[in-house]
Order: C-alpha cells, then structure tokens, then sequence
C-alpha cells in the first residue's frame, strides 16, 4: 500500500522534494494520505476498507478512554491523566477520518500546489532559504511529538520490568483485557493509534505550513516582479508607449494575484473545518496537560513533552497564518508604491494614462481586505486567536487548580 500513495510531482514530471515530517505523514499515515490518482480499483477499494475498519478502532478506543473517564469521576487527578488522551482521540478521530473522506480533494490541492505555487531552491534560492527558517518552529514540533510518542512507547518495558500489563492509554475494558490473547492485539491497537494520531499531528501541521508559506512567497514575488518591471520599462520605453506596457504588466500581475487568491481559498476551503476542530479542543487539552505536569512532573514527562508539543503547535501555526496576513495585508500598498506616478509622468499618452490610473484604483480596491485561513469563519488563524486559546487554558487551568 505505501508504493500506492500519492506522490507529489514537479511540472517537469521529477519526484517533488518533501519536508521530513510530510514524508513520515505519508508513509505513516494511510487514513489521511490520498492515493495515486491512477490507482487500480482493487487499490481503491483495499485502502477503504482500512479505513472503515480504522474507524471501527477509533470507535473501540473512545469507548474504553470514556469508561476510563467514567470510572474515575470523583477522582480529578485520574480523570485528568485520562483526559488528555480522549481529546485528542475524539479531535483526531474527527480531523483525521473528515480528511479520509476527502482524500481526492486533498490530492487535487496538492497536485495545484506542485504544478503551480511551489517555490523551488534551483529557481528562487532566496525565496526558498525563507520559507525553511519560517518552517523551522513546525520542524521542530514535529520532533517533539514523535518524543512525545517515545515516552508512551515506553510502557511496555516497563511492563516487562514491573511485571505488568498495562495499556499504552487509561482505559477500562468491559471485560479482562490482562489475558494474553487480548492483550496482545490490544496492545498492538494502542501503538496504531499513536502512530496514526502523532503523524497526523505534526504532519497536517507541515503540509498547511507549506502551503502557506509558498504561497506567501509567491505574494512576495508579486511585488517584486512589478518594481523590476516597471523600473525596466521606465528605462527602456518612449514616452509614447510607456503607459500601455506598464499597464499589460500591471494586467498580468493582476491576473497572477487572482491566481494566488484563488488557490489560497482552496487552501480555506480544504483545512477550515479540521482548524476550527483543533482550536476547539485546544484549551480544554492544553488545560489538562498542564495541570498534569505541574502538579507531578516527575511522574508525568510524557505530559510536560506533550503540552510542549502542542504549545509550539499553536504558536508555529499562529505565526504562520500571522505571515500570511500580513503580506497579503500589504498588497495594496504594493500597487499604490509601484512607481506608477513615475509612469504617467513620463508618459504623453492621456487616453492611457487614464486607463492605467483606473486600473491601479482598481488593484488596490480588489486587494483591500487582506487574504487569511479561518476556522469556519469563526476567527483567523493569527497569534491573535493562539493567545486567546492560550490565555482561556490557563484561567481553566486556574480554576481547577483551585479546587484541588
């Protein structure tokens, strides 16, 4: 199945290159991850059934996570060490099986993205050096979710040391899950779900930053295409001619931004719904996760590695989507600041020195309002909302501290 899935290719037909985490997402994660487009039917219908019966272990697992929670509700310090797990199981399990069921137009995002928007480091090494530094806070998320990941691996040694036999999770079995034959597969269940839950984690994580960040170096390369166009052609025209070339260019970025915004509504319409699920369960898991690793930090490493974890998360995808805002906020600027005064002043032209003037009206009304991704137009994915959502766990967080 790994040979089957999707992968990405550049215009000229060569293997795109892949952030490590986007490739780890890929070979981990076939719930999320489309197939190839020209996949066999048996392919097809193999990978739903996987996911079908991915669904059913999701399904299992949130079942005995909530008995665990139901078990130890007069207990606020095990129902805490147990509620971490079903947020994020119940979040992912939407987020995840929500992406599954639109695999094809996830591919379609991805093959536009490829055939269109990538920044490649032979063509704009500058550009391309600039979007891995901004990247760098999701690489680094992705690794410490995969140590995250580590310290829940763990449990089995020390089942072997302590002579034990627990889960990697609180949960509670309806019936005696300690027998070997349960166990076992159980067990196996368990190291599934992680795989699957961390991967789509910093995974989608990767892939939205990618997409975000090209797309706003193509922004970047809007403006600076238009200032070398207009400085070239003040150069090189005569007065005659100058206002009819400046405005095809100005034409042609335009054409280009509506390009870009075009494909940045795509990006909206494919990752909204699973944004406003993550910023949902965000404050109440944060909350929990910190809770559990200060009031006994020793016991619980695995918890001060996960709220890291999904600290930076928040904060990496906030800066992101904080980037974006502000470069395309700045568009119409960009346009108002591209030298066209200098253009009409050279030009002798009137009839098109007018239509220049209503065409540059016109770019900056068009690109007033800035482009941003929403959770469901319910706020921007800003440091703005990051802070709220950070600022709402830890008054939560005060709260249940204070009935200890």
């Amino acid at each position: 199945m790994p040979f089957h899935r999707y992968r990405p290719r550049l215009p000229g037909g060569e293997l795109a290159p892949m952030p490590w985490p986007v490739s780890l997402y890929r070979i981990l994660n076939h719930v999320a991850w489309p197939l190839e487009a020209e996949s066999e039917l048996w392919t097809v219908l193999l990978d739903r059934v996987m996911i079908f019966l991915g669904f059913l272990v999701f399904c299992e697992h949130n079942e005995v996570d909530f008995h665990y929670l139901i078990a130890n509700r007069q207990d606020m310090d095990n129902l805490l060490t147990g509620m971490p797990t079903y947020l994020i199981l119940v979040e992912l399990q939407i987020r995840c099986f929500q992406l599954a069921w639109h695999k094809d137009r996830f591919r379609a995002l991805l093959q536009r993205f490829y055939a269109e928007i990538y920044v490649s480091e032979v063509m704009e090494p500058l550009l391309f050096a600039r979007i891995q530094r901004q990247m760098l806070a999701t690489r680094v998320n992705s690794t410490v979710y995969l140590l995250t990941l580590f310290n829940f691996f763990l449990v089995p040694v020390t089942n072997v040391i302590y002579h034990r036999r627990e889960m990697l999770y609180k949960q509670v079995y309806p019936f005696d899950n300690t027998q070997l034959h349960f166990f076992i597969p159980l067990l196996v269940l368990n190291f599934w779900v992680g795989f699957i839950i961390t991967s789509m984690l910093f995974g989608e994580l990767n892939v939205m930053g990618e997409l975000m960040m090209h797309l706003n170096a193509r922004y970047v390369q809007l403006g600076q295409d238009l200032r070398r166009s207009a400085q070239r052609l003040l150069k090189r025209s005569s007065s005659l001619n100058v206002a009819t070339g400046y405005r095809l260019i100005l034409t042609h970025i335009l054409r280009r931004n509506a390009a870009l915004r075009d494909f940045g509504q795509r990006v909206e319409d494919e990752f909204t719904l699973r944004i406003f699920v993550m910023f949902a369960f965000s404050a109440g898991l944060l909350c929990a996760l910190f809770f559990k690793a200060f009031t006994n930090p020793w016991a619980n490493v695995a918890y001060i590695m996960w709220f890291l974890a999904k600290f930076m998360e928040l904060l990496a995808l906030g800066m992101l989507g904080s980037t974006l805002l502000k470069t395309t906020d700045e568009l119409g600027m960009m346009y108002y600041t591209a030298n066209w005064e200098q253009v009409i002043h050279q030009s002798d032209n009137v009839g098109e020195n007018v239509k220049l003037m209503k065409l540059v009206t016109l770019a900056i009304q068009l690109n007033s309002r800035p482009f941003f991704i929403t959770g469901l137009n319910y706020f921007r994915v800003s440091l703005t909302a990051v802070l709220k959502i950070i600022q709402g766990a830890f008054s939560y967080f005060t709260f249940l501290n204070s009935m200890r």
